[in-house]
């Protein structure tokens, strides 16, 4: 009996380094080749013409809003005509008078002196100007601050017109009519006339010129009948030193340094006059002894 032979496997031969490297050469040509193909599409697809694309919803909170004040019922709530000025409301009258408060405005109790009531409507006019007011807030800001006989003149005038349309002038000239009387003026301006500085300083003296000026116009209509006024008003000895020179004062404001100039040396011609007199006293009692 014969057996069969058995079948030896036999290993496929080792390829050699040439066939490795061809095959590498090759894999890597086709890698290349298919990396430029799809940068080709890459670039048509980045020139065809874009189409606008509707950007998807955007969640916006929708804004807050006051919630408007119901109107209470079985009230009927007046409309304005147009032209005609509205009265300010409690609340926006509340944080005006605040405002005012806070400035410390001077009060007015209604004085027949002409220049008291002549120096509270300026300060208020300052602060009323300060606060940027309209014509109407003026009005009221300023009746505000009256009191006691003026608060009741105020309420006169209440009656007799409308003074929530009232402007600054207006109220002006009422107080104006009110509070510089002819009779009173009339003396005022008698004393403008025949103002003296006496026994005053130079600034006391112009600050009286100066009050009876505004209560009196019509008599220093210019400056240069203000300056001439002015130097008459001044001492003899102030007066000639302002004067002298060259040229003497056109303007009130180089009037009035020259006058403090003149009397600070006059003061001081005094001192040492006093000071030398003094001075020989003592050594005229030296001498006795």
């Amino acid at each position: 009996m014969v057996r069969p032979r058995k079948t030896v496997p036999v290993n496929p031969p080792e390829p050699d380094l040439a066939t490795v490297v061809s095959n590498l050469q090759r894999q890597l040509l086709e890698q290349q080749q298919e990396t430029n193909r799809l940068r080709e599409q890459l670039a048509q697809m980045n020139q065809r013409p874009q189409v606008n694309e509707v950007p998807p919803p955007v969640h916006q909170v929708p804004p807050v809003v006051p919630p408007v004040p119901e109107t209470p019922r079985n009230v009927e709530v007046p409309i304005a005509p147009a032209g005609v000025p509205v009265n300010l409301p409690p609340v926006r009258e509340d944080l005006l008078f605040e405002r005012f408060r806070r400035m410390k405005a001077p009060e007015f109790e209604g004085p027949t002196d002409p220049i008291a009531a002549d120096n509270w409507l300026i300060d208020i006019q300052v602060i009323l100007d300060f606060m940027r007011l309209t014509e109407q807030e003026k009005v009221l800001c300023a009746s505000f601050a009256l009191r006691k006989d003026a608060r009741h003149w105020w309420m006169t005038v209440q009656m007799r017109r409308d003074v929530t349309t009232m402007s600054w002038q207006d109220f002006v000239t009422e107080f104006r009519t009110m509070y510089y009387n002819r009779e009173v003026l009339a003396a005022q301006q008698d004393e403008f006339a025949n103002l003296k500085q006496g026994s005053m300083t130079v600034m006391e003296a112009v600050k009286k010129f100066e009050q009876l000026a505004r209560l009196c116009p019509e008599l220093v209509p210019n400056e240069t009948e203000k300056v001439r006024r002015m130097m008459k008003m001044f001492r003899t000895d102030i007066a000639k030193q302002v004067s002298s020179g060259s040229s003497p004062p056109t303007l009130v404001s180089d009037c009035v340094s020259r006058a403090i100039r003149a009397e600070y040396w006059i003061n001081q011609d005094k001192e040492a006059k006093v000071m030398r007199t003094s001075s020989q006293e003592r050594a005229r009692g030296m001498r006795r002894i």
